[in-house]
Parts: C-alpha cells; structure tokens; sequence
C-alpha cells in the first residue's frame, strides 16, 4: 500500500472500521453509522456490544463486517468474562472482536496471565463457524516502548489476527506512526489496526504507509470528503 495508491476513496474506504463507541450512542446513531458504512463501502463497523445484533441485521447482505468490542475500555475484566462476552458477541452476529488487553498484564510483564487471555479469547473466536477475527487492543500510548514490544510478542505467540494500537478514549492519546512501525516491526505475523485519534486523511494516508492494514476512526466520512476533495 503506498501513499499514492492510497489517494482514492474507493481505495481507502475498504481499509476503515467506521466507528461508533460513545457511551450515548442511540439506536438511530447506530443505525445512520450502518447506513454510512454500506454506503462508502468501509470495511467494518466498530459498535458496543449493545448495538452488535442491530448492526449485523442493518448490514446483512452488504458485504460490511461487524466488529464488536470486548472489555472496553479499560481491559480489566477477567478472562471468563471476556471470554462469554466474546461468544456472545459473535452469536448476535460480530465478524470480529476488538479486544483491550489488560494492561496490568502488560506493565508488569505477566506473559502467563496474558497469554491465557489471548489464548481463551482466541479459542472462542475460533470455534465460531465462520471463526471470527480477533484484534488485541494494547493502548500502545500508555506504554513504554519495551511494554509495547513485549505485548506484541505475546500477541504473535499466541496468533492473534490483529494488534489495535489504542481504543481512543485513553488520556496518553492515540495511534501514532512510529507506534504503527514498531507494532509492524515486532510481530509481523499480525496485522496492524491504527486507532484512537485519526481524523484526518493525511493521518489516515500516513498510518497505511507505515504499515496499518486497517484504521479505526469516528471520523470517517471526514476523511473520505478530504480524500474526494484531493482528487479535484
């Protein structure tokens, strides 16, 4: 993917998970973001689990996924509940699961705790007929960078689809390049999911070149609109 070939909507619509996580999203919110999303064509909508069956009803026959979110936002439940919420998620129809890792796990170097975790989820995901995606959530702006590498390694141990930079709601911020790079760098056996922050379509065009494969953002008609007016 490179910075030119990414200049075209069509092109970069199929990369976004459009995004809807606020606490007081609505029915019809969700509803419009579904709506939005078939009509640009956006790879995913990233809903609570809340909205999961009424997004995957809204998107049945489209060709757009649902991802659903799993211990949002602050990673700390346990095993067992992200574990059920996963299951349950994938039953009312999610493609995908966007998980927070713990982060005490992380900070404090807990390989077995979080390898568990992973593994637990992973399995669900797995069982699943289709098996769903599993993107694990680090947070990576509330890292130092050897907490970000040894997260990354334990996602590529255990076999995770993707590696999410950043929920977006986490006050140390969100996707930056060099986090991409090194998220890229450290496990190459996972996909990258640049999130939390991203509302321009030069910050979009900027995380693909440094090896996203996908972009979480609330804001991306914005982006789209920006990319459109581009190509004038």
């Amino acid at each position: 993917m490179t910075f030119e070939s990414a200049t075209t909507g069509k092109d970069m619509a199929g990369y976004i998970d459009h995004t809807l996580l606020k606490a007081e999203a609505t029915r019809d919110e969700i509803l419009r973001v579904c709506d939005e999303a078939a009509t640009w064509g956006f790879h995913a909508v990233c809903v609570s689990g809340r909205w999961v069956s009424l997004a995957a009803e809204r998107l049945f026959g489209t060709g757009v996924k649902v991802a659903g979110v799993m211990g949002f936002p602050l990673g700390a439940d346990a095993t067992r509940v992200k574990t059920a919420g996963a299951r349950e998620a994938i039953e009312a129809g999610a493609d995908e699961i966007d998980m927070v890792a713990d982060l005490a796990a992380i900070i404090e170097a807990d390989a077995n705790y979080l390898l568990h975790q992973f593994r637990a989820v992973l399995k669900e995901c797995r069982s699943m007929r289709p098996p769903a995606l599993l993107k694990v959530i680090i947070e990576s702006a509330a890292l130092t960078r050897e907490q970000k590498v040894f997260a990354c390694q334990i996602a590529q141990q255990t076999g995770v689809d993707f590696i999410k930079t950043s929920t977006g709601l986490h006050p140390a911020g969100g996707a930056t390049v060099e986090d991409v790079r090194l998220i890229k760098e450290t496990a190459p056996g996972c996909k990258v999911k640049a999130s939390g922050g991203i509302k321009t379509a030069q910050q979009a065009l900027a995380m693909l070149e440094a090896g996203a494969d996908r972009i979480g953002t609330s804001a991306a008609l914005q982006i789209m609109n920006e990319l459109e007016a581009m190509r004038k």
